[in-house]
């Protein structure tokens, strides 16, 4: 089950956690003087053991939207329901145009998949994995659907304890 995780524990990973820019945008609006930019963008942590985050954040300069990003990421962190070194079952997931399918794959075959989704689970710690996106290539709706694919992993002796609770 997927656990958000409370901040004291949050302060001890926040040293451990690596950091990654999936995506950087710009935007510009022409005023009187000429064209005043901003920017956005979309962070992801991880520690590679099954914790990933990301954050989204807009600002007036591309460093100050990466530190805004970085901070939410943290603050968004989520544990990654793993079978060794892949996925317990298969998900398919759909988010505004964003549809993503998720494969459990055999040891030893890697990470199959694009480079939002990949990076996702590279950070996340999953090693073997068959992925693919079918809708939008919008990379933040990429990455929600991802996540919530993520979230919604169930491994073998909770499904069995739900069923037998029932």
């Amino acid at each position: 089950m997927v656990k958000q995780m409370d901040k004291k524990r949050q302060e001890d990973f926040d040293t451990e956690f690596e950091e990654k820019v999936l995506y950087i945008n710009r935007c510009s609006k022409v005023v009187k003087g000429g064209r005043k930019f901003s920017f956005s963008a979309l962070i992801l942590v991880g520690d590679g053991q099954g914790h990933v985050g990301y954050g989204f954040a807009k600002a007036n300069e591309v460093s100050d939207a990466i530190r805004k990003g970085s901070e939410a990421a943290r603050k968004n962190i989520i544990t990654i329901e793993m079978d060794k070194t892949t996925i317990p079952h298969e998900v398919y997931v759909v988010w505004d145009g964003a549809k993503v399918l998720f494969k459990p794959a055999p040891e030893g075959s890697g990470i199959v998949a694009g480079t939002k989704v990949r990076s996702i689970l590279e950070v996340g710690g999953i090693k073997d994995v068959i992925a693919k996106s079918l809708g939008s290539s919008n990379p933040l709706n990429l990455v929600r659907a991802t996540f919530k694919a993520l979230k919604m992993m169930k491994n073998r002796k909770q499904c069995l304890a739900e069923r037998k609770g029932a």
